[in-house]
């Protein structure tokens, strides 16, 4: 069969929905106009634990323009069936105005609805709610495990007694909060027993599930809508308690109401990357061959859910060795629920392990890139499989050579740029793509264009326009033929966007949809007598420009209008579904990375600022370089804040968060963001998709903190094991 020209997929092109972005009008949740809509502020609690013993909404009520207050004295009862199939997590999930319980500082206790928001929040200020208080627990270090998941090969205890070098080493990291620019806000609309809703979600499908749950509903009751949303780091990868709210609000007032998040709501009202304790024991020989290592892992989880996330993974499977041996242990704590964020597990283990291979590269005195590649598996030792593809040591070449690698003085301390003192680090990365079931519909029209639709969700990467290279080779069309549609649950199904698991997922089911609807068409063509290409075997034929035509031979052929309007077709449709992974899986998949740091450190003051960075991927094939350079830029930037800047505080008095904006939580600015290059190494990974794919997304951000913290100890010689690095660390 002659292959389709690939002209769009791997083109450096813009985005498709770019001049809608930047001229407003890309809707978001919060910016549809349905009529008659009314304002919900949420109440939030203020007290980290306890029950409420009364609510007085009296003067709520008679404030101006207030239409209803509810809270858990007045609230109709909801069903919550289970649903544990849309990342809900083990354990009782938030039930919204149920019962009296406070169970974290901010968790929602009434919501007023109003017929503008400025009643809706000066009401929600009138409310007075009195508690029964209880004494909070929300630090890490003073509650009680729960079991410890565990991984064991070997015996790294008897491994690590006989090591020659050994190393006990204990991280702190702090908790993470994603910040994105577009908050958090749902319109809900009822229309009889169904519902509408608009809402901040990276997963359309999920929060339609979560919302049948919650209320009890059949799944064609429910429609949500989300066609942009702005940013999201894994924020949206679950339906949050204020979305229920919403509906429930819009249900008793009979009234379409939209609740937007408040920035500083969005530190209780939604998830975090959790803060980690992370001891690891590390041993190895006097050449830096790494014989054993222990991991003790305790990371914060709310008091009634579980969340758990693949921190245990990077420590089996980057580096051979035989004895490992690992506890990870969740401590319920009275906050709200974590959720992914941004290479969910794989950038907190990262740099633990990372920082530490570093530590352990200095006390030996070998080079860094040379201790790793001494360590490099043949094959995933975790499951005995072999790699998909892994080309890390093709990173390190890489890295090293564009970086200047070789100018690195290996001494810490030893070069100077006047007051600053330079250092250069590295670290190695690894995450692991999801890879969900997903399902495409596309539909070529007469006039020769096409329409692509799938329930999924863009919160940045550029979903668009990447589905639209794909389904535009494989239809042979102009991307401007092609509209590819997401953000409504009445589309056909796809996993959670996340994960680095949107591009394989979906696109492959794109692509299955739009190679169906293509072999339709040159299958209608050659058993048609009227057209040019009767009788051609269809595997020789092939579509460019909306032109079909046999290969090597451009001039026989018709276009796609022309075809279907002589054989009175409107149309030709197809569904396209992707599987999943393979079961059982036959090769260990992953995208890999080096990532390279300059800093400069100020001797006097200990201020770190980054020069300049460097990332080189093994990341399968690149379906936009334009859009890959976007994530690289914007997972490196990420990295940065997690190591010097960003970091939740919690008043264990009362479980108050006391920085609960971004004046407060530092996040990277312009003038904190230096030379950033990426560079991806070419090939494909078809181990798991037809697209040969990997995914960028999350892999781009591990390793980053653990490059800049190494920069950091080459430059001063000291070793920071706390997230983020600060001045006072370094003083």
């Amino acid at each position: 069969m002659s292959p389709q020209p690939q002209a769009a997929v791997g083109a450096p092109l813009s985005r498709v929905d770019g001049r809608l972005k930047v001229t407003g009008k890309a809707q978001y949740a919060a910016e549809f106009d349905v009529d008659g809509v009314v304002h919900a502020v949420i109440v939030d609690a203020s007290i980290g634990r306890g029950r409420i013993t009364s609510i007085d909404t009296g003067a709520a009520e008679r404030h101006p323009g207030v239409v209803r207050v509810i809270h858990h004295g007045n609230a109709p009862k909801l069903p919550y069936r289970d649903n544990s199939g849309s990342n809900n997590m083990p354990g009782r999930r938030l039930r919204v105005f149920q019962d009296d319980k406070v169970l974290f500082h901010g968790q929602p206790v009434a919501v007023v609805i109003a017929t503008t928001l400025e009643a809706a929040q000066h009401g929600a200020s009138l409310v007075e709610v009195r508690y029964d208080a209880k004494q909070p627990s929300t630090d890490l270090h003073e509650a009680e495990p729960d079991q410890p998941t565990t991984y064991s090969r070997g015996d790294a205890e008897a491994g690590l007694r006989i090591a020659p070098v050994r190393l006990d080493l204990t991280y702190q990291l702090g908790r993470n909060h994603h910040n994105p620019m577009e908050p958090h806000a749902t319109i809900a609309r009822w229309d009889g027993n169904k519902v509408t809703v608009w809402d901040k979600t990276q997963w359309v499908v999920g929060t339609h599930d979560e919302i049948a749950a919650v209320f009890d509903l059949p799944a064609d009751a429910v429609r949500v809508i989300n066609p942009f949303v702005g940013g999201g780091f894994g924020s949206g990868l679950r339906c949050w308690p204020h979305t229920i709210v919403a509906a429930l609000a819009a249900r008793v007032a009979k009234r379409p109401v939209k609740l937007v998040l408040s920035r500083k709501q969005m530190y209780f009202g939604t998830g975090f990357r959790p803060s980690y304790e992370y001891r690891l024991r590390l041993g190895s020989d006097r050449r830096g061959r790494l014989s054993a290592a222990t991991h003790r892992i305790d990371a914060e989880t709310s008091s009634y859910e579980t969340f758990t996330e693949a921190v245990m993974l990077p420590g089996q499977m980057l580096y051979s060795m035989p004895d490992v041996s690992q506890a990870y242990r969740t401590v319920p704590l009275d906050v709200n629920s974590p959720i992914w964020m941004r290479g969910p597990g794989f950038a907190s283990a990262s740099f633990v392990i990372e920082s530490a291979m570093d530590e352990l590269a200095h006390k030996l005195g070998i080079d860094p890139i040379e201790l790793r590649r001494r360590n490099e598996p043949s094959e995933d030792e975790a499951k005995n499989l072999p790699w998909s593809t892994r080309r890390l040591r093709e990173c390190y070449t890489v890295g090293a050579r564009e970086f200047g690698w070789d100018r690195r003085n290996p001494k810490p301390r030893a070069s100077r740029d006047g007051d600053w003192l330079i250092g250069l680090g590295m670290a190695a990365g690894v995450y692991d793509p999801g890879r969900y079931p997903a399902q495409a519909q596309a539909r070529l029209d007469a006039d020769g264009t096409a329409v692509v639709d799938a329930a999924t969700t863009d919160m940045g990467p550029g979903t668009y326009t990447s589905q639209t290279q794909v389904a535009a080779d494989a239809l042979g069309l102009a991307m401007r033929a092609v509209t590819f549609r997401l953000g409504d649950s009445l589309y056909p199904a796809t996993g959670p966007h996340g994960g680095s698991s949107t591009m394989a997922s979906v696109g492959s089911a794109v692509l299955d949809a739009c190679n169906q609807v293509r072999q339709q068409a040159i299958k209608l063509a050659v058993e048609d007598r009227e057209s040019p290409l009767y009788g051609v075997p269809a595997g020789d034929v092939v579509v460019r420009g909306g032109r079909l035509h046999v290969q090597g031979n451009p001039t026989r052929g018709e276009t796609y209008k022309s075809l279907l309007s002589r054989n009175k077709r409107t149309h030709l449709e197809a569904h396209g579904t992707y599987a999943g992974p393979p079961t059982p899986e036959r090769d260990s998949y992953a995208a890999y990375n080096a990532t390279f740091a300059e800093v400069a450190v100020d001797a006097t003051l200990g201020l770190v600022r980054v020069r300049r960075m460097l990332g080189v991927y093994d990341c399968g094939r690149v379906i936009s370089p334009k859009l890959a350079d976007s994530q690289a830029l914007g997972g490196i930037v990420g990295g940065i804040g997690t190591a010097l800047l960003e970091h939740t505080v919690t008043d264990h008095r009362d479980g108050r968060i006391v920085n609960p904006s971004l004046a407060d939580y530092l996040v990277p600015v312009n003038a904190d963001v230096p030379e950033i290059r990426a560079i991806y190494l070419d090939g494909e990974d078809n181990s798991g998709n037809a697209l040969g794919v990997k995914g960028i997304g999350e892999v781009v951000q591990v390793g980053v903190a653990a490059a800049i913290g190494n920069a950091v100890f080459n430059a001063t010689g000291r070793r920071v094991r706390e997230l983020p690095i600060t001045a006072e660390a370094l003083l």
